[in-house]
């Protein structure tokens, strides 16, 4: 017997099963009946990354550039509160440091990404926000 017949056995089995399950009312009271279905959008993840993604993001852990950039955001953060110059300095060096990483692994330098960062802080010290810029477009 073929692979294709085989699937299509085990299909009309499933189907058999499941409309069995139906009739018997065994979906009648699952958890969010009758609400729209949250489907996640994950076409900017390419198709043979998005099973990996998917276990990660369901096992809580995060893809290596996402770790990446959470470092950095939390450095510069930290950066910002610092006083001591030698350990700003330090800092400065391991922000640094990520920055490069993150842009071994990527396909987009970080600094095109975090241009718009600083391009969104502009225009809101300036009085427009986001909203305003998008609507000019």
């Amino acid at each position: 017997m073929s692979s294709n017949k085989v699937f299509a056995v085990l299909g009309r089995i499933a189907e058999e099963r499941i409309l069995e399950a139906q009739r018997r009312g065994e979906f009648d009271n699952l958890p969010g009946r009758g609400k729209p279905l949250q489907l996640e959008d994950d076409s900017h993840v390419p198709e043979d990354l998005r099973l990996a993604y998917k276990v990660l993001k369901n096992a809580h852990c995060l893809p290596p550039e996402l770790e990446l950039k959470k470092e950095i955001l939390t450095t510069e953060q930290m950066l910002g509160r610092m006083t001591d110059e030698g350990e700003k300095y330090k800092q400065l060096k391991r922000l640094n440091f990520l920055v490069m990483k993150l842009n071994m692994i990527r396909k987009v330098p970080v600094s095109w990404e975090e241009n718009q960062r600083y391009i969104d802080r502009i225009v809101e010290k300036l009085g427009g926000g986001r909203e305003k810029r998008t609507q000019k477009r």
